[in-house]
């Protein structure tokens, strides 16, 4: 039976900013449904959830490939009869080489599933919010700080980032007529397995390497959560969410 809660999507929803996402706009009042390629760490997240607030549903999905894109959201329609919220949060990095050392196989990895899976979501979801009564919804890509300033030898994941900002600028403009809002969240320095290698110490534009500190992937939720739940008349079409001390602003 459709759910008369609102409905959001989590891509990548088994770790990380993804899981804590999922959580808080579980908390926030949503159903949610978190998809990613691995079945076990989504029913990890489903197995966090709050049983006194509305479900967690997982859905194992490439998002790189359109016919399981397809496949995902006529699940979504069948099964909970809309979609309110899309938080296109999937994303991969690259070999940290120069660029004369990447292969075209990692570069069109980090495309198809970074830029490429964001379209493909976005696109479904636009779709679904344009047909659906009441019509409308939000969609959440997360873009990085990459999406500004990129780290030494990353040309693969910036170039996907700042991407994803065109991306949102478009949806933003395109969903106007049908009350579909887009938004991008960029996050610097989120405590994930990723963001380990930050505490270990990362290289710097300047050829040192350095400690960077980190933020819990919480607080990234609770963000993603917030932009959720303004009404469609409102939209935070850019956030950015990082550690205070970490090196972006300024000269590092």
């Amino acid at each position: 039976m459709p759910t008369t809660t609102k409905v959001a999507l989590v891509t990548g929803g088994g770790t990380g900013i993804g899981r804590s996402s999922a959580l808080c706009l579980q908390k926030a009042g949503f159903s949610v449904v978190v998809t990613g390629r691995r079945e076990e760490p989504l029913l990890e997240t489903v197995a966090m959830a709050d049983p006194l607030c509305p479900p967690i549903l997982a859905i194992t999905a490439d998002v790189s490939q359109g016919a399981e894109v397809k496949s995902l959201f006529k699940t979504i329609e069948i099964k909970l009869g809309r979609l309110d919220v899309l938080f296109n949060n999937a994303g991969m990095g690259a070999p940290r080489v120069s660029i004369e050392e990447l292969s075209e196989e990692d570069w069109r990895r980090a495309v198809d599933v970074n830029l490429t899976g964001s379209f493909l979501c976005a696109q479904a979801a636009f779709a679904l919010m344009k047909r659906q009564s009441p019509q409308g919804g939000r969609i959440i890509n997360n873009g990085s700080i990459s999406a500004h300033a990129p780290r030494p030898n990353t040309c693969a994941y910036t170039a996907t980032k700042h991407a994803i900002t065109g991306l949102t600028k478009s949806l933003a403009l395109d969903g106007r007529p049908f009350q579909i809002a887009a938004s991008q969240i960029d996050i610097g320095n989120a405590d994930t397995a990723i963001g380990e290698r930050f505490k270990a110490g990362v290289p710097q534009a300047n050829g040192e390497i350095m400690v960077e500190p980190v933020i819990d992937s919480k607080h990234c939720g609770e963000a993603v959560a917030y932009m959720a739940s303004l009404p469609l008349e409102a939209n935070i079409l850019t956030m950015t969410i990082m550690a205070t001390n970490m090196p972006f602003v300024g000269r590092g």
